[in-house]
Parts: structure tokens; sequence; C-alpha cells
């Protein structure tokens, strides 16, 4: 059944759909970003310290060392970042869903509203007709 509202009830809907995707994208690229983060520090864990050696092997040891934690805090802020858009689509997510279930609502009120209009009027028309059977009764028993 249509109201006034059942075009705005479809829009937030399909509003509210685009949110929940977008909820699920950032839930994804966080979690990718958390993998990376896991793997750069397995990295470095199995970056082998040397004990002896050459002073080179132990500058590019050094080197190593500091490349993969300039990874590994470059992944932390990338964590951060993806965070924050997973926590700012959550809630973006909620409103849409509030809008949602708020015209919902009023539609189904509406639809309520117009059901019952519709039953107040059948009865008045089986009200009607019950009079039009009794007077059509009442003339033919008079004709008698």
């Amino acid at each position: 059944m249509k109201t006034r509202y059942t075009s705005l009830v479809t829009l937030k809907k399909s509003t509210m759909q685009r949110s929940e995707e977008t909820l699920q994208n950032a839930n994804r690229d966080l979690k990718s970003a958390l993998e990376a983060l896991d793997i750069s520090y397995k990295l470095l864990s199995d970056v082998a310290s040397p004990q002896s050696g050459k002073v080179g092997e132990m500058l590019a040891a050094r080197t190593l060392f500091d490349s993969q934690r300039g990874v590994i805090e470059h992944n932390k802020e990338w964590v951060s970042f993806k965070e924050v858009q997973v926590r700012q689509a959550k809630e973006q997510l909620k409103l849409d869903m509030i809008e949602y279930e708020k015209f919902h609502y009023l539609e189904l009120e509406e639809i309520k509203k117009i059901l019952q209009e519709k039953k107040i009027q059948e009865a008045k028309d089986l009200d009607e007709i019950a009079l039009m059977i009794h007077a059509k009764k009442s003339k033919v028993k008079e004709d008698i």
C-alpha cells in the first residue's frame, strides 16, 4: 500500500544499505591494516641481529631494523586511520538506521490510519445496505 512516506522510506532504506556497505568496507580495510601490522612485527622479529662480523654488516642490520620500525610505524598510523573510519561509518549507519526507522514507523501508522478509515467506511456502507434492504422489506409488507 502506497502512502506519502513510501518514497522516503525507500530512499532512507537505500541510504542505510549504502552505509552498511561502507561499514563493511571499512571493517575489511581495518582487518587488512591489522594483518599488515602483524606481518611487519613478524618481519622485524625475523631480522637477525649480527653478534660479530664486519661493521658494514652491523650497519646493514641496523638499517634493516630502522626500516622495519618505519614500516611498523606507518602500519600503526594506517590502523589508527582505519579505526577512525570504522567509528565514523558506525555512527553514520546508526543515524541512517534511526532515520529509516522513523519514516518506516510513520508509514506504518499512516497505513493503519488508512485501514481504519476503510474499515469505518465499509461498516457505514454495510449499515446503509442493511437500511435499504430493511426499507425495501417494509415497503413490500405494506403493499401486501
